[in-house]
């Protein structure tokens, strides 16, 4: 009787906290069906309007075909950088022995500490002395690779038995062919939960994308949304139905891939 009680709580307490998680997203697909006036109105209604005219106005306002492109291809290309260039690391990290590896590690976590506003000037000088400005690579390169990346891989690493690199090495295996052939296909929960935040936070990344590209044709999905903001007024419905045709490919990303993603984190934290 007693554990049927606290189960119960425990989903009474999980279903408060989806519904509030939920709201946000039913209230931005309310409003993106009423008109502007409808949005703004106080005190503020539900119902709305079924204005689907909203959803085709973000195509008229914005490039969101090239946008959307854009977005992808920097999500992916990040992704795709941050999986081989944190697993390198990550893996020499974890199963090399080398002078100085625990100091070259802690100051690696020591970025985690550092406001990453404070990397914006030098990084956009970097940009405009390679004439990057208004160009996607100036988005790609600087997220190619992350400390938390490498420290999120290499606490997967820690947790592999050490039996399998002896092994590999007796077979005559090097470090290049074991981290290829033996560490990485055993990472894979590990990589999927990075690839999965690498996305997610690739797909939102509004500051440095806005800085380095004024170019309609050539900015992200939250830079374009964020140019529907009026200096005087800003039409909400508009805006939110963008924002949710935005956040559908993400939505469908984590709704697929979230056991594998659960996996490699609570994997990820068993070792320290």
């Amino acid at each position: 009787m007693a554990d049927r009680r606290r189960m119960t709580g425990t989903h009474l307490t999980l279903l408060l906290g989806a519904t509030v998680m939920v709201i946000p997203f039913v209230w931005q697909l309310l409003t993106s069906l009423k008109t502007l006036t409808s949005a703004t109105r106080v005190p503020p209604t539900l119902a709305p309007d079924w204005r689907w005219s909203n959803y085709t106005a973000v195509f008229e306002l914005l490039p969101f075909g090239d946008q959307f492109l854009n977005t992808a291809l920097i999500a992916a290309a990040r992704t795709a950088g941050q999986l081989l260039f944190c697993s390198m690391a990550a893996y020499a990290f974890a199963r090399l022995r080398f002078p100085g590896r625990g100091l070259i590690f802690g100051l690696f976590l020591s970025v985690l500490m550092v406001p990453p506003p404070l990397f914006v000037i030098p990084q956009y000088e970097i940009m405009a002395d390679l004439g990057w400005l208004n160009t996607l690579a100036a988005v790609i390169v600087p997220g190619l690779f992350s400390a938390f990346g490498v420290f999120l891989l290499r606490q997967f690493f820690l947790g592999l038995p050490k039996e399998l690199d002896e092994a590999a090495r007796l077979d005559g295996a090097g470090p290049l062919r074991i981290y290829w052939s033996v560490m990485l296909p055993l990472a894979k929960p590990g990589l999927l939960a990075l690839g999965i935040l690498t996305v997610l936070a690739s797909w939102n990344d509004l500051f440095w994308p806005l800085i380095v590209n004024t170019d309609p044709e050539k900015m992200t999905l939250s830079a374009g949304l964020a140019s529907l903001q009026g200096q005087f007024q800003t039409d909400y419905p508009v805006l939110m139905a963008g924002s949710l045709l935005a956040s559908l490919p993400v939505i469908v990303l984590f709704t697929v891939m979230q056991r594998h993603f659960i996996q490699g984190i609570a994997f990820s934290g068993n070792k320290g």
